[in-house]
């Protein structure tokens, strides 16, 4: 038997260190030949790593959260033959570094089987200072019951409790003893959870964003009905054959040709180099809500699309992001930014600026309610802008400017296609 060592990759385009943000696998496991063993983020995405061989994990080198140099050892593997790494004579084999627990992926819930440690005698509670170990997932499920963890039997690694765990709580009668509490009941628990991989990454953007930035916001009321009117138009029309449109493509082409007259908000800022660099092509990055956190993936070239072939483009790589599976390309280069919480958009909010972008165009919520067009209340569908600038480079009249020729578009919408 012999020993492969896996070392962190080159990752390309100059990068020298990637945070290690989740494993796979663990000490003891048998692995096979292009199995995922690792996650890794760059400051543009995150990063597969597969093994090129099949065997034994031996050791892992390194905990998730830890920024690790490219060439530094990743992983060790115990194989057939000779494998590529011989220890040096004399030299102390590295200790194994267990993965912690958070770092195991969750296992896949699955209906509850009976089993003895299930159906065994009343369950002995964890005093009630000792945290049970769970995921964050698990931990909602709980709470969102009523649930107390520490009268949970965990089947998983060193106690850890399952959703099958959960499942199996709940499906039988509870003792007076190990009854959970009731919503009033008081607490002491709590949790700590590490910040690392895409949360790490935003909470320094953010920071970034929030110090270097000049932020002002603008904030413009809206009446969408016709743009509304016209977009259920084309989707009875034309839904079947070239897909629904959401209210997004249009947004972005009021963008694009809002942008025609103002250039200098189409752009970008190197405040260190004290450059603005003013963009022909118009390309949306688009503010993407994913189970890991936000990310903003890049509608190219919006300019050149047609309503359809954006809103194409913007589900394709708005899933892509979500499932973790955009490229660095996808991820990078945008001039400006839209962003929407759809229904859960409230009436007003202060959309952080993506730098080094200098605007970014947020969407509220859309509802009904009355308004007076001549003299006549009427029920119209109104929707708030709430946009921010970087106020360095964007002057507050032209945001203004910018923003209320979004609005014209939008309640006029045949200009958006008057050339």
């Amino acid at each position: 038997m012999g020993t492969h060592v896996i070392k962190m990759p080159d990752i390309g385009e100059g990068i020298a260190q990637v945070e290690l943000v989740e494993w796979f696998v663990n000490v003891g496991d048998i692995i096979n030949e292009d199995q995922v063993v690792a996650d890794v983020m760059t400051d543009k995405a995150t990063v597969e790593i597969p093994s090129p061989v099949s065997g034994k994990v031996l050791a892992l080198g390194g905990q998730p959260g830890e920024v690790m140099a490219v060439g530094s050892e990743l992983i060790r593997i115990e194989v057939e033959g000779s494998g590529n790494h011989v220890d040096a004579p004399q030299a102390k084999a590295p200790e194994p570094v267990a993965a912690a627990p958070l770092a195991a992926p969750e296992p896949r819930r699955e209906a509850p089987q009976p089993s003895a440690q299930h159906t065994a005698a009343p369950i002995a509670p964890r005093e009630a200072h000792d945290k049970p170990l769970a995921s964050p997932a698990v931990r909602k499920r709980a709470l969102d019951a009523g649930i107390e963890l520490r009268y949970v039997h965990g089947s998983g690694p060193a106690g850890r409790i399952l959703h099958e765990d959960l499942d199996a709580f709940i499906s039988k009668p509870q003792s007076s003893a190990g009854q959970a509490p009731g919503g009033y009941a008081r607490r002491s628990d709590s949790e700590q959870v590490p910040v690392i991989g895409l949360r790490r990454k935003i909470a320094q953007r953010m920071q970034d964003a929030k110090r270097r930035v000049a932020h002002f916001s603008y904030v413009e009321e809206i009446d969408v009905t016709a743009i509304e009117a016209l977009r259920q138009q084309l989707n009875s029309r034309h839904g079947e054959s070239r897909g629904k449109l959401t209210l997004l493509p249009f947004l972005v082409r009021a963008m694009v040709v809002a942008l025609r007259d103002f250039p200098q908000i189409n752009a970008t800022y190197d405040d260190e180099a004290q450059v603005i660099t003013r963009h022909g092509a118009v390309h949306v990055g688009i503010a993407t809500q994913g189970d890991n956190g936000l990310m903003v993936p890049v509608l190219r070239h919006a300019e050149a699309g047609s309503l359809w072939a954006n809103a194409s483009e913007i589900a394709r790589v708005a899933q892509a992001a979500r499932s973790n599976k955009a490229t660095r390309e996808e991820l990078t280069g945008s001039t400006i930014t839209l962003t929407s919480l759809g229904a859960l958009g409230g009436i007003v909010s202060t959309p952080v600026v993506n730098t080094p972008e200098v605007a970014i165009v947020g969407v509220n919520r859309m509802v009904e309610r009355p308004v007076v067009i001549d003299g006549q209340v009427v029920v119209r569908k109104m929707m708030n802008l709430s946009s921010s600038f970087d106020h360095r480079v964007v002057d507050g009249m032209d945001a203004a400017l910018f923003i209320q020729a979004v609005r014209g578009l939008l309640e006029q919408p045949a200009c958006l296609f008057v050339e």
